[in-house]
């Protein structure tokens, strides 16, 4: 064999070595990832369930099933994974291997009902409403913490909140316990003994100010109304707390136009035209600003107020009765008009 022989012989096995190693980079290193998006992955899913889900996002499959054998990735973690476009395979098996699952902004507000706020977090969650129903309701952790039914909404604190998607509802409920008690520090519980209440009772008063008006400027206002009748010992006369009333009775999606006069006769122990002081718990879920006016409440000497016929979504208040009649008619008159 001739020099020129032996020469041409080893450039072609190095260029051999060359391609398989450009074929070998191309399988582990180059972009797979065809776009951006969200993988779950559920509890106990298989590999090849995971494949079936991961399959839109990826350019070559085979590669990635190859590498996944080399590197022992049979047995996905559950989780939400976000999938971005440019990704290769060798970074993606080692997030997914290693259970590196991105988090998630929970979020919840005007949650009336302790199914509802469950229904709502299993949009967000893995786990279902069902099991985050049973882990909201259990008794002895309420008990425990000083809740009951009635008032386990007061917990909440509707805020937004950093969570991974695998959360069990038990660890959701103890982190928003521990945002609870973050909530209530020494000075919003020294503002609430002021106004002679709990921090249940905040919150039970400030779901009433929040379904009373949905305009922020005026709930200072309307805390500081509900706040004289109740040191003054008058009924509340809050026809949120009317409708509560009637949707335990008809049902959670019972829709109502207006409160009528045989409404107001409902014995319930929300119906606060029947019943003196605060319901049992919040007839809603109070936002934080719903809180703060309670918390901070303008100081006046009203006692009525009255939906507004000239500045639509705000009211009118009023220190006497015979004042507030004035502004019932006219609005009595307005709703009239309107063929309500």
């Amino acid at each position: 064999m001739t020099t020129k022989t032996k020469t041409f012989i080893t450039l072609l096995f190095l260029f051999a070595i060359a391609l398989i190693g450009y074929f070998a980079y191309q399988k582990v290193f180059s972009s797979n990832i065809t776009k951006n998006g969200i993988l779950y992955i559920k509890t106990d899913t298989e590999f090849g369930v995971m494949m079936q889900d991961l399959k839109p996002f990826l350019k070559n499959e085979a590669t990635f099933k190859l590498l996944a054998q080399k590197m022992k990735f049979s047995k996905p973690k559950a989780g939400r994974y976000e999938i971005k476009k440019g990704m290769n395979n060798v970074d993606l098996i080692r997030k997914l291997r290693a259970g590196m699952q991105d988090p998630i902004k929970v979020s919840y507000n005007n949650q009336d009902y302790l199914e509802r706020l469950a229904g709502r977090l299993a949009q967000q969650f893995e786990a279902d409403s069902l099991a985050f129903l049973e882990v909201l309701s259990d008794e002895k952790f309420l008990t425990d913490n000083g809740f009951n039914k009635e008032n386990a909404l007061s917990m909440y604190i509707p805020n937004s909140y950093e969570f991974y998607w695998t959360t069990t509802p038990e660890k959701f409920r103890e982190r928003m316990l521990k945002e609870y008690k973050q909530f209530w520090n020494e000075n919003r519980i020294a503002k609430a003994k002021k106004q002679n209440l709990t921090p249940i009772q905040v919150s039970t008063l400030a779901s009433i100010v929040q379904k009373e008006t949905a305009n922020v400027s005026e709930r200072k206002t309307v805390a500081g109304l509900y706040l004289n009748r109740l040191n003054d010992k008058i009924l509340l006369q809050a026809d949120p707390t009317v409708i509560y009333s009637v949707r335990q009775t008809k049902g959670q999606d019972y829709a109502m136009k207006r409160v009528l006069l045989k409404d107001l006769e409902i014995d319930s122990k929300y119906n606060t035209y029947k019943y003196e002081g605060l319901p049992p718990g919040p007839i809603a879920m109070p936002d934080i600003s719903s809180i703060e006016a309670v918390l901070n409440p303008e100081n006046h000497e009203y006692y009525y107020m009255c939906a507004s016929v000239s500045d639509f979504g705000k009211h009118v208040f009023a220190k006497t009765l015979a004042q507030h009649n004035v502004n019932a008619a006219k609005y009595q008159k307005w709703v009239a008009e309107q063929g309500y």
